[in-house]
């Protein structure tokens, strides 16, 4: 155990060493939200983003319980989610399907079936400071949030087959991907999820964020590519559209078929190619003529085309020179490609909405110097990279100009902040 600790390092690190020394009785932790400056569902197709954590999300408490019944409640949703353990089997696939507790229960069967009989009885209490449906990954985060409270509470994170597995803070961002993505994880066989087709770049960034920096990951398996320093004197603000970027019931559907694009540009490229590459990227690196290869098997259809361009800019583009850019302090190029980035969102994904294309723009036009869309899209937030010392009155002004041009919009939330930590233990 002691070499894993040495490897470890941030959240899974300390939940390690708990688990080894004394099962706890109650445990409590923080995950924030996250922004992604760039790279819009580039994660589960093998490629990169630029993330940053916020210094807003859920706190989630739990307290043991002597029987194997899970009792959450929420300050932010209505109603209160029962688990009885023991009956895992017995519950019907589609309860809690489009509801907070679908994400409750996705958490209890996958560790339950990964760890069997390892998971506690607990009261959970989920609190927050994070918009909901905002684009800020709320959901990610409740599922993060509960699972390291399962897995602190419960001494999972001492079970050899998590130690098997799971090493470091990125595999454990994988591995809480794939519970809520429900695919598979090495040897944790995969459960049915949640219903969306994502990958873990919420879960790495809440996981594996650093303060005051932005981090580059690339995906499939989790890679981390570098970290940036956050120019000091700027901060980000950020406008909730009042569009709830939801991932249940029909919103789900319009998500999903972003991701659902990526699966039928590779099964066509598998099936000609006689090829099983995993991901889209691995398609892309096969050889020298596989993207003309790529875009010949999907020229039938438009939306395909537009994806498989998105993701080639984005990915393997835009992302690794707007790194530079910051790196080189030059904001003026790093803004024009973070527009490039909107406008593949755009004509590409197809996932902008009305208010979010508004926002951005407004943004630009007020002088930020980098602004964009984020999130699954169809709906959610709009960040904008300003002065620190002006963020306050930019963000007031966007807001005001915003309503000025769509006066039936609903108000519009702000907030401003700077990269933050990542998840960590909360202490009283």
């Amino acid at each position: 155990m002691s070499d894993v600790l040495e490897e470890l390092s941030g959240p899974a690190r300390e939940a390690v060493r708990t688990a080894t020394l004394t099962a706890p009785r109650s445990v409590s932790w923080f995950v924030p939200g996250r922004i992604e400056l760039l790279g819009k569902h580039t994660d589960y197709a093998g490629g990169r983003s630029l993330l940053a954590a916020v210094d807003v999300g859920h706190t989630v408490s739990a307290t043991a319980r002597p029987d194997r019944l899970l009792v959450v409640r929420s300050e932010v949703a209505d109603g209160v989610v029962t688990i009885d353990l023991d009956q895992r089997h017995a519950r019907p696939a589609e309860e809690g399907d489009g509801h907070w507790s679908g994400y409750v229960r996705t958490v209890a069967d996958r560790l339950d079936a990964n760890f069997p009989g390892r998971v506690r009885g607990a009261d959970l209490t989920v609190t927050s400071t994070l918009p909901l449906a905002a684009g800020m990954s709320s959901s990610s985060a409740l599922v993060v949030g509960l699972a390291l409270c399962l897995i602190d509470l419960s001494e999972i994170a001492a079970d050899p087959a998590f130690t098997s597995e799971i090493t470091s803070p990125e595999q454990l961002g994988e591995y809480l991907g794939t519970v809520e993505n429900g695919q598979s994880f090495g040897a944790l066989a995969g459960h049915r999820g949640v219903g969306t087709f994502g990958g873990s770049e919420d879960h790495t960034a809440m996981l594996c964020a650093v303060p005051d920096a932005l981090v580059q990951y690339s995906f499939c398996p989790v890679r981390h590519e570098r970290t940036i320093d956050f120019q000091p004197g700027l901060a980000l603000a950020v406008a909730v559209s009042g569009v709830e970027a939801a991932k249940t019931g029909a919103a789900r559907d319009h998500y999903n078929r972003v991701s659902l694009a990526v699966t039928e540009i590779l099964r066509r490229w598998n099936e000609d190619s006689g090829r099983g590459d995993i991901t889209l990227a691995d398609a892309i690196a096969a050889g020298p003529r596989a993207v003309d290869r790529l875009r010949e098997l999907i020229a039938d259809d438009d939306y395909l085309g537009g994806r498989l361009t998105q993701f080639l800019e984005e990915s393997g583009r835009i992302i690794p020179a707007a790194s530079e850019a910051l790196e080189q302090e030059d904001l003026e190029r790093f803004g024009a490609l973070v527009d490039q980035s909107q406008r593949g969102a755009e004509t590409g994904l197809c996932n902008q909405v009305d208010e979010t294309i508004a926002l951005q723009r407004i943004a630009r036009e007020l002088g930020a110097h980098a602004a964009s869309a984020f999130g699954a899209g169809f709906g959610g937030s709009v960040w904008a990279l300003v002065p620190e010392q002006e963020a306050g009155a930019f963000a007031e002004r966007w807001a005001a100009h915003y309503h000025r041009a769509h006066p039936d919009a609903v108000q519009v939330r702000t907030l401003v902040t700077r990269p933050g930590a990542s998840a960590h233990r909360v202490t009283d």
